[in-house]
């Protein structure tokens, strides 16, 4: 049994991750916070949470306490701020998930350029929390970078073929959707139902804060520089990423190869479904799990590969990825509390 808890647990994510640490057989809930409800039932703000898990929200003002009476403790809180949780926790034996963006990147001036924060804990031993790519790193680490929505779509994606040098690494472009829960549970204009409903955008084009984040794994993958294009786009639903990776093949590179290179790299993963050449993902058929499905595609007359993918942005880009990294590091099995079949319809 590992004691756990969880900072920032009234947005989407960490309500999220309340649903699936509220049925881990090895978890138990030992604090949750919120500077803006703090005194509050979490269930007064998620009435879906009404029986199920009625704990207090804390203030992050006793964070050396909550550290010091936890195994684990999961961050869900925006960029900027779990660099200070972790430097005051740093001292202390417990190990930290972050679900933000701070603790992502091996290099804190690609940080640092991005979200135009500076980095005030750049030395803390970190690792990225990926587990398909990464899972003997986190076993052991102390702080897991918990990877991002988009870049969870985009880089299991790609993978296979970047690590096996079958594409150009720098002839790729991403082209990926998600659901409005991406953005935070905070209101704005952009999100707001008449705003929102019945159209579709793109946003941050060529300045998405994930490019870097796809980019350092693609370059840690297949061992050279990698520079993308990264177009995110809006559509009105709650939740799911689509994500559409185009790519050039290499010389020579036929059918078989790579098909052959996913069975290699994902043919063992659980939380991998792999449909094929010619498959189709669809965000309705990973809805509220922690499955990735990819199809990919191949275009003999452009000579480009079509990788899609598609993820609940919430548990496997998000909640889920976290309790993942959480099972490995623990030395639970990998599948505990999040083995679920996806919501349908």
């Amino acid at each position: 049994m590992a004691k756990v808890s969880v900072i920032g647990a009234t947005g989407y994510a960490g309500a999220e991750l309340l649903s699936i640490l509220i049925r881990h057989p090895q978890a138990e809930i030992a604090h949750i916070t919120s500077e803006s409800h703090t005194g509050k039932k979490i269930s007064e703000l998620y009435p879906h949470l009404r029986g199920i898990c009625e704990l207090t929200l804390e203030s992050l003002a006793d964070i050396e306490t909550i550290g010091a009476d936890s195994d684990f403790i999961f961050i869900a809180l925006p960029h900027g701020h779990a660099m200070d949780v972790g430097l005051k926790l740093e001292k202390l034996p417990v190990r930290i998930i972050d679900l933000g963006a701070d603790y992502r990147f091996a290099d804190t001036s690609i940080y640092e350029s991005w979200y135009n924060v500076p980095h005030k804990h750049p030395n803390a031993p970190r690792v990225y929390g990926l587990a398909e790519i990464y899972r003997d790193y986190i076993r052991t680490a102390k702080i897991i970078g918990n990877a991002g929505c988009f870049t969870t779509a985009s880089i299991l994606a790609l993978a296979p073929l970047v690590k096996h040098h079958l594409v150009d690494a720098n002839s790729i472009i991403v082209d990926a959707a998600s659901g409005v829960s991406g953005a935070g549970r905070g209101l704005k204009l952009g999100n707001h139902f008449p705003e929102l409903y019945d159209n579709f955008k793109a946003y941050n084009v060529a300045r998405h804060r994930h490019t870097p984040e796809i980019e350092q794994a693609l370059e840690d993958l297949g061992g050279e520089r990698t520079i993308i294009n990264f177009t995110p786009h809006l559509v009105p639903m709650s939740r799911g990423i689509l994500a559409t990776c185009y790519a050039t093949l290499k010389e020579n590179v036929g059918d078989e190869m790579i098909d052959a290179a996913f069975q290699k790299m994902y043919g063992d993963e659980k939380f991998i479904r792999l449909l094929g050449r010619g498959g189709y993902p669809e965000t309705k058929f990973v809805r509220g799990s922690n499955f990735c499905d990819i199809g990919w595609h191949i275009d003999e007359r452009t000579r480009r590969v079509i990788i899609l993918s598609a993820i609940d942005n919430l548990v496997k880009g998000a909640a889920g990825q976290a309790v993942q990294n959480f099972n490995i590091a623990a030395g639970f099995d990998e599948s505990t509390a999040i083995d679920v079949a996806p919501m349908y319809p």
